[in-house]
């Protein structure tokens, strides 16, 4: 079953994410790994220790304003696909851009890239996701000198 979170509901959980990892409660497998994309992004915590103010920031979200909950997303996106190797490839491409770079943190943030241009690239043609393309891009970044 596909899940499609709204705006709101993304916000909700790296929010509430975040207030139970500074709680000390226990998490989900996938909390642990967003939290660990928290951790490394400490100039998020203010966005994400106000739930209330995260969804009202939502209607006047700007295009040139950086979107935490998209960045968090999109990390929580592609270590999901490494762990799957959905799109096939996508994880040895990630690892082999993660030694490049000597950054897993960097990696992903390139493959992020790939991933938007993928993703808009689909929205534009109205076609499905090309995964071939988004590995080849992710690969690409990995090979360039």
């Amino acid at each position: 079953m596909l899940m499609q979170p709204s705006q709101a509901d993304v916000r909700r959980f790296f929010c509430a994410v975040y207030a139970k990892a500074h709680a000390g409660q226990p998490l989900e497998a996938i909390e642990t790994i967003a939290c660990a994309w928290m951790d490394e992004h400490p100039e998020y915590h203010g966005d994400l220790a106000d739930v209330a103010a995260a969804l009202l920031k939502m209607a006047d979200a700007g295009k040139d304003q950086a979107n935490p909950f998209l960045h968090l997303s999109m990390h929580l996106s592609i270590s999901e696909q490494c762990s799957i190797d959905q799109p096939r490839g996508i994880r040895q491409a990630v690892e082999l851009l993660t030694h490049s770079l000597h950054s897993l943190h960097d990696a992903q943030h390139a493959a992020m890239e790939c991933l938007g241009t993928m993703l808009w690239e689909s929205q534009r043609s109205g076609l499905a996701p090309d995964g071939e393309a988004y590995v080849a891009c992710v690969q690409r970044h990995a090979t360039r000198d």
